[in-house]
């Protein structure tokens, strides 16, 4: 494996998702819509499969969670409730010479500066914009990070709605319904994946910061007595999740958010990072929310969410551990864990070496060329194929190019249609990661497929 500049990676991946149909830049024919993204053709396999291997996860092998698919316009009350109202901000710094707007944690030495602006001892007249280079930038103000809509046809205070920050609040909402109807004793934890959308100040690298994304969260609800212990089983757990889909252990790292830095609800909290390209930075968040949500919502509403436990006879609201993960994030985080480059005779061979579960497309079926005897062939070998795995047909250029077409989207395994399969019947596969090759029967290729790929 050849060793490439961080840089050098985000680049090239930037390039190759577009190129071959991972993401493109949504409504790109006008000029894009800023930091918004459309996952293309390949791209939204990926996706669909890394959130695949979430469910199956966090829900399907395990006997203590369930899921809803909750609504993105919900009450405003919620929002009050929530806190988001009042505290889901960022600090925004405008210059005064260009206008040029940061995230505070954007400008030099951020961290320091964000800890600074927290504990109101923050001082900015020594440093410079970076964008101008001038001396002039005001003093950080808050900046609600949530879209406001409106709901019906007169847009006035009483139709104020809003687009979801975040899935966790559908969840705390529906917690007595699913409790109900599930009779569920704690603890036992609700997942669910949809769309969020934050007002981000300054999007960008790619895909990592958007406007609208997908989240994959799951709300653990506990004793206060057992949630300390579950926040740290949940982070054992999560940060197996990632290495079992190909993300090196050494490129992942707990960081512990500092008190004066949790969200408003948090008690504890931890970031998985990543070492993106750009550096390291979070893509999943496990969070302590104690008895926050709950206990609002039940203020707000005036509902009774308390648990009744009937061991103990007693009435009491459950503690929360939250696992909170972007799917955009992690599609990312996974697709600069897979690439690769090595040399071959052709200059430099790129690889994404997904895991065969992730892989957009498993098997590849190719005909040698575009020989009117071998198409017939080749489609009824890939007609074989498709109800068995998700699948993609090639018959244009030369049978090396379209080789590498299909390392480069990360396709485990190519099934080659040759003149010599029209007399034996019996076909080529070629592996993606040795390039090794074996001859099977084409009655047995099914069988052959799943083999390799452990399906």
């Amino acid at each position: 494996m050849k060793t490439l500049a961080k840089e050098s990676i985000g680049e090239k991946l930037t390039s190759l998702a577009k190129r071959r149909g991972f993401v493109f830049p949504s409504s790109e024919i006008y000029g894009g819509a800023g930091a918004t993204w459309d996952f293309g053709p390949v791209g939204v396999e990926l996706k669909n499969n890394v959130k695949q291997s979430w469910w199956r996860t966090m829900v399907q092998l395990r006997d203590d969670v369930v899921g809803i698919d909750g609504a993105i316009l919900m009450h405003p009350r919620v929002w009050e409730a929530s806190g988001h109202v009042e505290n889901f901000t960022d600090p925004l710094v405008e210059c005064g010479n260009c206008r040029h707007r940061f995230r505070l944690d954007e400008l030099p030495d951020g961290d320091a500066l964000a800890t600074d602006w927290r504990a109101s001892r923050l001082d900015l007249s020594t440093v410079a914009c970076p964008n101008c280079g001038q001396r002039r930038l005001a003093d950080p103000r808050r900046f609600n990070l949530m879209f406001k809509t409106f709901v019906g046809p007169v847009e006035d205070s009483a139709s104020v709605a809003w687009l979801r920050p975040e899935t966790a609040q559908a969840i705390f909402v529906n917690f007595e319904n699913v409790q109900q109807v599930t009779r569920r004793k704690l603890p036992f934890g609700i997942a669910q994946i949809g769309k969020a959308f934050r007002n981000e100040i300054t999007p960008g690298n790619f895909i990592f910061r958007s406007r609208e994304f997908e989240q994959m969260e799951m709300q653990y609800f506990a004793t206060a007595a057992d949630a300390p212990r579950l926040y740290d089983e949940w982070k054992r757990i999560r940060q197996t999740w990632h290495v079992e889909n190909g993300i090196p252990p050494e490129k992942l790292r707990f960081r512990d958010h500092a008190p004066d830095e949790r969200a408003h609800y948090a008690a504890a909290a931890t970031d998985i990072e990543f070492e993106f390209p750009f550096g390291w930075k979070e893509f999943e968040g496990i969070h302590y929310r104690t008895d926050y949500d709950l206990r609002r919502h039940s203020e707000f509403s005036g509902k009774d969410l308390r648990y009744f436990d009937e061991a103990s006879g007693e009435r009491f609201i459950p503690h929360v551990v939250e696992t909170s993960v972007g799917a955009d994030r992690a599609t990312y985080a996974i697709l600069c864990a897979a690439y690769d480059e090595e040399p071959d005779k052709e200059g430099v061979r790129v690889v994404l070496r997904f895991k065969p579960h992730l892989a957009p497309y498993k098997v590849a079926v190719l005909p040698l060329s575009k020989n009117e005897k071998l198409v017939p062939l080749a489609r009824d070998v890939w007609a074989a194929v498709r109800p068995a795995f998700m699948s993609t047909y090639d018959e244009t250029q030369a049978i090396g190019r379209r080789y590498r077409r299909q390392d480069e989207i990360g396709t485990p395994l190519c099934v080659t249609v040759d003149f010599q399969s029209i007399e034996d019947r019996q076909v080529t596969i070629r592996e993606r990661d040795s390039m090794a090759q074996i001859r099977v029967p084409i009655a047995e290729l099914v069988d052959n497929l799943r083999e390799k790929l452990g399906a």
